[in-house]
């Protein structure tokens, strides 16, 4: 009789199941605080891999090994990478691991080969834009998130200029430096500083603006003022002095001549002789009484 020997399982496989690879070549790219970890993707034609990533603080690697917090952000996601940055919240070495898995099969965990520690991340110097605001020298900074501070110089470009520091803290949105002088131009750069991490990032590159053809408009503002106050002082004269031409003119005093003037006696200036003879009136008018009549 022949002996018939059981079915060997075949490489990768168990009790004739095969065994989903796991991922390999992990990494941590880590730059501004934010932290990536990365891997090599399980490569199975015409099938979609899903990944889960762990971390494990120095607390759970030191007091309970066992212990492994699954990742906020990275449950069976499809992408061979995971953003770690809200789950690695202490300046301490962090274990980082991750599976993979296709319908009811998992990998083997592949586990990140030294420990990551977020003071490692590179600070790289901050996007910095400057303008200016008529005579205001105004900074915007690139958002880097709640964990950055800057340190920003600015001075006046000049041989000897002494520059002046101001901290500002990571608000998204354009901040006063100083007021600048017509003519002259003003460089700026910053660096971001961590305190979680106590570390700081090289200085920008400086920036300069200069402040051209301001010094008209503010002698037009000038010359525009003291003509205004000349505007007040003149308008009242001239409203006083056409008020007494007004008066010269439409009333003027009246100086009569001796030959015309009527003496306290009664005297009849016309006299009307008519059919009927009527008696002829004799008045006597003052000049004031003689512009009242006439207007």
């Amino acid at each position: 009789m022949f002996q018939v020997s059981p079915p060997r399982a075949n490489p990768g496989s168990e009790d004739g199941v095969a065994i989903l690879p796991a991922p390999s070549n992990l990494s941590v790219h880590s730059a501004n605080m934010k932290h990536l970890l990365v891997w090599s993707p399980v490569a199975l034609p015409g099938e979609t891999v899903y990944y889960s990533v762990q971390y494990q603080g120095e607390y759970e690697s030191l007091y309970r090994s066992h212990v492994w917090i699954p990742s906020s952000l990275c449950s069976l996601t499809e992408r061979p990478q995971c953003d770690v940055s809200d789950d690695i919240t202490a300046t301490v070495p962090y274990n980082l691991r991750v599976r993979a898995t296709l319908g009811s099969r998992t990998s083997a965990w592949s586990t990140l080969k030294q420990p990551f520690n977020r003071n490692s991340t590179v600070l790289t110097p901050p996007v910095v834009a400057i303008s200016k605001d008529g005579f205001h020298l105004v900074i915007e900074l690139e958002d880097l998130g709640p964990h950055f501070e800057f340190l920003v110089a600015y001075w006046r470009r000049e041989p000897g200029a002494k520059e002046h520091l101001k901290v500002l803290r990571n608000e998204g949105v354009p901040v006063h430096l100083a007021t600048m002088e017509p003519g002259a131009a003003y460089c700026v750069k910053a660096q971001t500083f961590v305190k979680a991490i106590q570390r700081h990032s090289a200085f920008s590159q400086p920036e300069c603006v200069e402040v051209r053809g301001e010094a008209l408009p503010l002698a037009l503002a000038l010359f525009a003022f003291v003509g205004f106050m000349l505007i007040l002082a003149v308008v009242p004269l001239s409203v006083w002095k056409m008020g007494q031409l007004l008066q010269y003119s439409c009333c003027p005093a009246v100086v009569l001549p001796d030959t015309l003037k009527i003496t306290s006696s009664a005297q009849k200036l016309i006299t009307c002789r008519r059919d009927d003879e009527d008696a002829c009136a004799t008045a006597v008018l003052s000049a004031e009484e003689l512009c009242g009549v006439w207007l």
